[in-house]
């Protein structure tokens, strides 16, 4: 699987963050075609992965059939958020998931995240940020909202969890990039502006933009992590940066035990 280039730069962010944490089990949700599945199964995780998109599940089971042979993990169609409360997990994921709740139901996915942690564990958000950056990838997939290191750090104090760490990432290729982004969006799924919010977000799992999340197979010359090593450098350098386009975020809950 090629991914584009700033999801590549997430992974390798989260690849190391995890790197002095042993396996555990995960929880991801919003699993789309399974990137950050296949990662952390291949870093020796075990877990479980939802998502409403019965589409992009079927190539997150394509991606991660060796796991879920092996019993090391399984997929789940629906709503997380109203399903029963599995065993402990010790890492709850979700990338690109958050914006598209109501404030209610962002109460309620920390609510449920609390519920579902093991003791000692952990949180892991990737959200879209830089709320001046708001555009036609919002409006397309059913984003209520971009957030900064400020709307972040006041959300989790409403909530009652604590921040343990925050970055920006991509930044700046994913800027440098950005108008061609909105370009090839605008081009392929402007129309979906016309759907209902509910399905724009049960698509944004699922989507199919030429060169934007599809790729011919001679652009992974240029698209894997060697090659983008400087970008990640880059990103480890300015992950201060209000105008990054991702934000990264490990929280526990505040009556959570300190690590």
């Amino acid at each position: 699987m090629i991914l584009p280039p700033g999801t590549i730069l997430q992974r390798m962010y989260l690849r190391e963050r995890l790197r002095g944490r042993a396996p555990g089990r995960f929880v991801e949700v919003g699993v789309g075609h399974g990137a950050l599945s296949r990662l952390l199964l291949d870093l020796g995780w075990t877990g479980v992965g939802f998502d409403l998109n019965p589409t992009a599940l079927e190539k997150a089971r394509c991606l991660t059939a060796d796991a879920i042979a092996a019993g090391r993990y399984a997929l789940r169609e629906g709503d997380w958020l109203g399903a029963p409360v599995g065993s402990p997990a010790d890492l709850v994921l979700s990338s690109m998931v958050l914006e598209h709740f109501s404030e209610a139901d962002e109460t309620r996915y920390f609510a449920r995240t609390a519920q579902e942690l093991a003791p000692g564990g952990v949180a892991i958000l990737l959200v879209p940020a830089s709320p001046r950056h708001w555009g036609v990838e919002d409006e397309i997939a059913g984003h209520h909202r971009r957030y900064s290191f400020e709307t972040m750090t006041m959300l989790l104090a409403r909530v009652g969890w604590r921040p343990i760490h925050l970055a920006g990432l991509t930044y700046p290729l994913g800027n440098l990039l950005r108008p061609l982004s909105d370009y090839l969006v605008e081009r392929a799924e402007g129309h979906k502006r016309a759907l209902d919010t509910t399905t724009r977000t049960a698509q944004s799992g699922d989507r199919d933009v030429a060169f934007k999340t599809r790729f011919p197979a001679v652009a992974g010359l240029v698209l894997n992590e060697r090659t983008l090593a400087l970008f990640h450098r880059w990103q480890m350098r300015h992950r201060q940066n209000p105008r990054a386009l991702v934000l990264y975020v490990e929280c526990r809950p505040e009556a959570a035990p300190r690590a």
